[in-house]
């Protein structure tokens, strides 16, 4: 039977079960309901660029792979840089956009890109992918935090990127947040303790709730939370209000909210998802008080993960200060085809580089650890 490419303007096109069926749920950013979510609730603004173009790959009446997507007009959102790739190709009078972004919006989380049951149908979606970029005459594709174990797909005609993220993963004797601080080194062990002593000290405490659990109040006051950090930094905020609520109720056991609490109301909080194995933390706000940023968005998020049972703990892109806190160097991939054939070949010395960079950055970081000994250390 002959396998046909459909481009999915709309999520709500394909039936949740057919789109989930194609993943093993481990991970939240690439559920049917997270991703409809942000097109249905206002989270995907056209003036900034995003517009929802999922490929999906069938076979008569069953849908075998898919590859959540977007045709993006900007770099928007995508935590994979390439303005310089785009300055580039303005420079020689060129259009970089339209491109095509194989990814999850506004979230830089490692998780499946080419969703299908086997890998004879993923590379057949991947080829598919290319034959519309292609067809359409796109600059390029960009498949952005993709699986490691995903990257055997992409053949010599890709180009490979890196960066480097900060995670914490458990150890097996680790079963509480004192045994974790055990196994760092003195220095690292008392900043820690004065950090969260500062927030005791302030009388303030936490309750966590996840998305079942969560009062309307509670979920505006969290809501609130992100848009003022957001207008803190001059940034326009992405997600909205009936997003959020439309995660409690669709996800209602991986959304996870970390309040802190002065006078037994809502001054500050963290919003995290929570796989299988793994709590991602996605966003933060409120008052700023000493080491309450720390105690809400990394010291909270790991007693959870011990408490919970969970491997990892991925608290977002960037910031060396995680750390100090326990988060070590992991590097995360991606992979980019462009069009053009000049441009491919001297972006891909460009990745070269690029990578020699990061790998060295990387080793840094490690000589840099918190922990005491190889022993201790992920």
């Amino acid at each position: 039977m002959n396998v046909m490419l459909k481009v999915v303007p709309a999520l709500t096109q394909i039936r949740a079960s057919a789109w989930d069926a194609l993943h093993d749920g481990n991970n939240p950013f690439i559920s049917h309901a997270f991703l409809s979510g942000l097109e249905q609730y206002g989270c995907l603004r056209p003036d900034w660029g995003w517009q929802p173009q999922h490929l999906a790959l069938w076979r008569g009446d069953e849908l075998i792979a898919a590859a959540p997507g977007y045709l993006k007009h900007n770099s928007h959102g995508e935590f994979v840089f390439d303005h310089a790739w785009a300055n580039a190709y303005a420079r020689h009078g060129m259009d970089y956009f339209p491109k095509w972004l194989g990814g999850v919006p506004y979230s830089p989380v490692t998780g499946p890109r080419l969703m299908a049951r086997n890998d004879t149908d993923r590379a057949a979606l991947l080829a598919a992918i290319v034959g519309h970029v292609e067809a359409e005459a796109l600059s390029s594709v960009h498949i952005n935090f993709h699986l490691p174990d995903e990257s055997a797909l992409f053949n010599e005609s890709w180009l490979a990127r890196t960066d480097v993220q900060f995670q914490w993963q458990r150890q097996p004797q680790w079963q509480d947040f004192d045994d974790f601080l055990a196994s760092m080194d003195h220095k690292h062990r008392k900043n820690i303790r004065q950090e969260r002593a500062k927030v005791s000290r302030a009388g303030i405490r936490f309750v966590v709730r996840h998305g079942d659990e969560a009062s309307d109040d509670e979920l505006r006051a969290m809501f609130g939370f992100y848009l003022q950090t957001f207008a803190e930094y001059g940034n326009a905020p992405a997600l909205t209000l009936p997003f959020l609520r439309h995660l409690a109720t669709q996800l209602p056991r991986q959304l996870v909210l970390f309040l802190a609490l002065q006078d037994d109301e809502p001054i500050a909080g963290a919003l995290c998802l929570r796989g299988t194995d793994t709590l991602y933390g996605r966003y933060w706000g409120g008052a700023t008080l000493p080491g309450l940023h720390f105690e809400a968005c990394y010291y909270q998020g790991i007693e959870y993960c011990l408490r919970e049972g969970l491997r990892r703990f991925e608290p977002g892109a960037q910031g060396e200060h995680k750390l100090a806190r326990g988060f070590l160097p992991t590097q995360v991939q991606s992979h980019h085809w462009i069009a053009h054939p000049e441009f491919r070949e001297a972006l891909r010395r460009w990745c070269a580089r690029e990578r020699v960079e990061v790998g060295a950055y990387h080793a840094t970081l490690l000589r840099h650890s918190p922990f005491k000994s190889s022993q201790d250390a992920p």
